[in-house]
C-alpha cells in the first residue's frame, strides 16, 4: 500500500471544523443560562407530544425516548410526554407538524442537523424560525467505524484503501440523503479524491449499524450511541472520532477500549471534523413562562444520574444553552450549513 500523504486542506473541512468549534467553546463546562428570569407559574395541563423528525433506532430517536423514561421515572411532569416519529421527508413531516400547532405549549420536538438541511435540500416550506428555541441539550459526536474484521486497522488505512481501489467501489452507509451523514463523506471524498464513495442512505442510524454488521457497507459515519452496541459485541470497529479533541469518557466500553481511546480524525490525518444538533424547540408563539417550564424540565433531567449515564454511553458533548446564546449558536450553524451544501451542491433550487 503507498504511504499515506496528508492533502491539502479542504475548504469543506475548515468549514466544518468552525462548525464544530461554533458548538464546542464550552465543551467541558455547562452553561446553564436561561432567556430571562421567568416564574414558573405554568405546567401542561394535558400530555405533551414529543416529536422525532427522525426514524426508530437513531440518536435522535434514543435520546427523546430515553428523556421520556427519565421524566416518568422521576416524576418530573405531572403530564405524560408521549414520543412520535415523524420522519417523512428527511424530517419534513415532523418540522410542519410543530409549525401548525401555532401557540400550543403541549408540542416540542427533538432537533439535529436536518433543522438545516432538510429546507436547504428540499425547499420544503420551512426554517427553525417558524418555531421557538427552547434549549441545546448536547452536541452529538460522530465516527467512522467499519466491520470489526475489516483489513484496515486506522482511518490512514481506509483512506489509502479507497483512494487505490476503483471509482465509487467502497460504500459508504448513512442516515437519509444530502443530511449530515453525506455532508461528512462528500467531505472525506476530499481526501480520496479522485475516488468517492458510492453513498447509500437508509431510514435511520439503527439501521445504518445493521447494513454495516451485515457488511452491505463497507463503512459508516454513525453516532456513536447507534453504534455502541454493536461495538461492544465485538461486530464494529471504530477508526477515529470527528472532533477536534478526543472523548472524555474514560471508563472501558469494551474489554479493551473507552471512548478516549479512539483518536481524532486529525490525529491521524483525516482533517474532517462535525457534531450534530441534539435541542428542543417548540411550537411558533408560545410564551415566555411554557419556554421556561420546559427549561427548568431539562434542567432537571440532566440533573439525574441516568441521564450522566446516558451521556457517556452514547460518548456525547456536554454543551447545554437556552435563551439569546442558543439562538446565535442556530444562526451561526444555519449559516455554515448552507456553505457546506451549496459547495456540495446540495441545495435546493432558490437557496
Amino acid at each position: 500500500m503507498m504511504a499515506f500523504q496528508k492533502a491539502a486542506e479542504p475548504r469543506w473541512a475548515g468549514s466544518i471544523c468552525r462548525l464544530a468549534a461554533a458548538g464546542t467553546l464550552a465543551a467541558s463546562t455547562l452553561v446553564l443560562s436561561t432567556p430571562q428570569a421567568v416564574a414558573q407559574t405554568w405546567e401542561p395541563t394535558k400530555p405533551i407530544q414529543f416529536v422525532i423528525p427522525a426514524g426508530t433506532g437513531g440518536g435522535a430517536d434514543q435520546m427523546a425516548r430515553f428523556i421520556q423514561g427519565v421524566v416518568a421515572k422521576n416524576n418530573l411532569a405531572k403530564q405524560p410526554i408521549i414520543t412520535v416519529n415523524k420522519a417523512g421527508g428527511a424530517g419534513a413531516e415532523g418540522f410542519l407538524e410543530v409549525k401548525k400547532s401555532a401557540g400550543d405549549p403541549h408540542s416540542i420536538i427533538i432537533t439535529l442537523s436536518n433543522l438545516f438541511t432538510t429546507p436547504l435540500a428540499t425547499g420544503v416550506p420551512f426554517n427553525w424560525k417558524d418555531m421557538t428555541p427552547v434549549a441545546m441539550l448536547a452536541l452529538d459526536q460522530f465516527i467512522l467505524w467499519v466491520p470489526a474484521d475489516a483489513p484496515y486497522k486506522t482511518a490512514k488505512e481506509y483512506i489509502e484503501a479507497v483512494k487505490a481501489a476503483p471509482d465509487k467501489s467502497y460504500k459508504m452507509g448513512g442516515t437519509g440523503s444530502k443530511q449530515e451523514d453525506q455532508i461528512i463523506t462528500v467531505a472525506l471524498e476530499k481526501l480520496t479524491a479522485p475516488k468517492k464513495f458510492t453513498y447509500i442512505p437508509f431510514a435511520g442510524g439503527g439501521a445504518v449499524a445493521v447494513q454495516l454488521v451485515g457488511k452491505h457497507v463497507n463503512s459508516t459515519v454513525n453516532n456513536p450511541i447507534e453504534a455502541v452496541s454493536q461495538w461492544k459485541a465485538g461486530a464494529l470497529n471504530p477508526l477515529c472520532l470527528f472532533d477536534s479533541k478526543r472523548s472524555v469518557y474514560t471508563l472501558k466500553v469494551t474489554a479493551t477500549m473507552a471512548w478516549s481511546d479512539i483518536p481524532t480524525c486529525k490525529e491521524v490525518g483525516v482533517n474532517t471534523e462535525y457534531q450534530m444538533l441534539r435541542g428542543i424547540f417548540m411550537s411558533p408563539g408560545v410564551k415566555p413562562e411554557h419556554i421556561a417550564y420546559y427549561v427548568d424540565l431539562f434542567k432537571k433531567v440532566m440533573a439525574t444520574d441516568d441521564w450522566k449515564s446516558f451521556m457517556e454511553q452514547g460518548a456525547f458533548n456536554q454543551t447545554f444553552m437556552t435563551g439569546d446564546e442558543f439562538r446565535r449558536w442556530v444562526e451561526n450553524a444555519e449559516r455554515q450549513h448552507h456553505d457546506l451544501m451549496k459547495e456540495a451542491g446540495f441545495l435546493a433550487a432558490g437557496k
